[in-house]
């Protein structure tokens, strides 16, 4: 009954586009459709129905692993239809399950909203691109759209380093070598050391999580390789500062160095719903010029973000403009615009402003209710 079930699941998962699908015991399942948790009016599971789901489709080493350390990640193909990127986890003594659907379709970066920028600098012959973001929030897509557009455009050998493998990559113009942790390979920062041998020209880092990771990627960029990596940072600034920051204090101004030498660019990203279903993703993005890889080098990143509003006619934009450009292109809600700005209060006075019809944003508009007191407090 179980096998019966999950193909049902699954195929309705897919044909509604739901993003995930969550199997805990005591209620039934629940898609994810555009960002909104929805239950499904069918029967509560039990302890044994979430056993007979995880058996059906996680392997061998997974269920190992779930019975050893409580948790295990992989990734299974559905058919034609999608793949499926599994976390089976313990909870209360029971065996719960989250399903985060893979699109088999890859979309471009122009389908994206991507700026052309991004394209343009993941064709240079080096350097580290990070994408950025809390989780959810689309990089896995973004960093395989970019991915596939080199496979399509250029002759290149690329490697990509995932847990667990995500999008699959054709070979179309490239050449792709896709390892999995725990599958083909132990750790991430190790992939990386032997991807240098294994004559690359790009190499995806799934996750930067520790030190010897972000050394490993860090180096490889400046040898001469493309390198793409992500971080669950929120901001460009952020991102650069955090780098800096897991390396102890008697390293940090070596690194500084290093990397404003191997950066060539940072998406910070995050995912909306838009005014009528689906999805949009709102960018931040920094392209690394010579006066920026100057303030990374002399520890001022507090100048990072007035430098990329001074670099627009680069391609560079903050966050919180993009934002206020969806809002006013009528795409997304201000309350979902607010919950993902960086400074909501300043973004709430910008779009008081527009509201009021003002038309410089920069002007501190008069608070509500401040006339009625005489006059305007000035």
């Amino acid at each position: 009954m179980a096998t019966i079930l999950i193909d049902k699941l699954l195929q309705a998962a897919v044909k509604q586009g739901a993003s995930d699908i969550h199997i805990v015991v005591g209620q039934p399942p629940v898609f994810r459709l555009h960002g909104r948790m929805r239950k499904l009016e069918t029967k509560v599971l039990e302890a044994d129905d979430a056993v007979g789901l995880m058996k059906s489709i996680a392997p061998e080493r997974a269920q190992r692993e779930l019975q050893e350390r409580g948790s295990a990640d992989f990734g299974f193909a559905f058919g034609d239809l999608a793949r499926f990127r599994v976390s089976i986890f313990k909870q209360r003594g029971f065996v719960s399950m989250v399903l985060r659907q893979i699109p088999n379709t890859m979309l471009t970066p122009q389908q994206l909203g991507l700026p052309d920028v991004c394209v343009k600098l993941v064709m240079r012959p080096r350097g580290l691109f990070l994408v950025t973001g809390p989780t959810g929030s689309g990089k896995s897509t973004t960093l395989a759209s970019l991915v596939n557009y080199i496979n399509e455009n250029v002759d290149h050998h690329i490697i990509t380093i995932e847990d667990p493998i995500e999008f699959y990559h054709y070979h179309k113009k490239s050449t792709v070598n896709q390892r999995e942790i725990g599958v083909d390979v132990p750790s991430f920062s190790e992939a990386i050391r032997r991807a240098l041998r294994q004559d690359p020209d790009v190499i995806l880092v799934g996750e930067m999580r520790d030190l010897e990771t972000i050394e490993a990627a860090i180096s490889a960029a400046e040898t001469g390789h493309v390198v793409f990596g992500t971080l669950h940072t929120n901001s460009a600034q952020g991102t650069i500062n955090r780098i800096i920051d897991a390396f102890p204090g008697n390293l940090q101004d070596q690194v500084r160095t290093q990397l404003s030498t191997s950066i060539i660019g940072v998406v910070a990203q995050s995912l909306l719903p838009k005014i009528g279903g689906g999805r949009c993703a709102a960018y931040e993005i920094l392209v690394v010029t010579s006066g920026i890889a100057n303030l990374i080098r002399e520890n001022k990143t507090f100048r990072i973000n007035s430098a990329i509003q001074t670099g627009a006619k680069l391609g560079m934009q903050l966050m919180d403009d993009h934002l206020f450009r969806l809002w006013r292109e009528q795409k997304v809600l201000i309350e979902d615009v607010l919950g993902k700005a960086q400074n909501p209060d300043d973004l709430a006075k910008r779009i008081y402003a527009a509201q009021q019809g003002l038309d410089d944003p920069t002007k501190e508009p008069d608070e509500p209710g401040m006339r009625k007191a005489g006059g305007h407090g000035h």
